[in-house]
């Protein structure tokens, strides 16, 4: 999924057309501005023709046997976004982040700490997309391993959380590493506190079916009047 743009521009004259076309040729060359090979990409350049589910500010491509898990309130606001294949889910995020810089080196160092200060044991490790951080973590359920994955874009961040065995293995993520590398951020133009989580909400239609399946569920106890 490579995409270019040309930059207009006038050839250099040169001595003889030969020269000309050789020099336009390297000049084009130079004049196309580097696009990313895969994602997390931004809006503005996402590949076209792709499916995906709009979320607003994350739009998530269709990869089979992908299950796209999505707790929202009742107003159709998303809290929570987990994609699940098999055995091993990928938790997204998305963030605010300045224009200047990326945020993912100082909110890696933060959960370190949070996790160092809950008795985790975590590590840096060097992954496809950089630096990521592998963590063994307590639950009810027993130790649980995470890796953490993080993505800095033009003014956004995106964060991934692997468990199940992608979280030791990223050779197992498979169908979820496509569907981080084909995620798109919409970022939108308006001003926002670095690190505030971007607005996410459920399609319309999903949001109208989920508000006609709770009003035709009867309440499972008295109520109150």
């Amino acid at each position: 999924m490579i995409f270019s743009r040309k930059r207009a521009g006038a050839g250099r004259h040169t001595r003889d057309e030969r020269t000309t076309e050789v020099l336009d040729s390297r000049e084009l060359e130079e004049s196309i501005p580097a696009t990313p090979v895969r994602g997390p990409y931004d809006v503005s350049e996402a590949p076209v023709g792709v499916q995906r589910l709009d979320l607003g500010s994350l739009q998530i491509p269709a990869v089979p046997d992908v299950e796209v898990r999505v707790q929202a309130d009742p107003q159709g606001v998303v809290q929570q976004v987990v994609l699940v294949h098999g055995q091993n889910a990928l938790q997204l995020g998305v963030f605010a982040a300045p224009r200047s810089e990326g945020i993912w080196d100082e909110v890696r160092e933060e959960i370190r700490q949070s996790l160092f200060a809950e008795g985790a044991a975590a590590q840096e490790v060097q992954g496809e997309y950089g630096t990521e951080l592998h963590a063994r973590v307590r639950t009810p359920d027993g130790v649980t391993d995470l890796r953490f994955v993080g993505v800095d874009g033009p003014r956004w961040m995106v964060r991934g959380v692997y468990q199940g065995a992608a979280a030791t293995d990223p050779a197992a993520a498979g169908p979820l590493a496509q569907c981080l590398d084909g995620l798109v951020v919409d970022r939108g133009h308006e001003a926002k506190p670095v690190r505030e989580p971007l607005p996410l909400r459920l399609p319309r239609e999903v949001a109208e079916q989920a508000g006609a399946e709770d009003a035709a569920t009867p309440a499972s106890g008295p109520q109150e009047v």
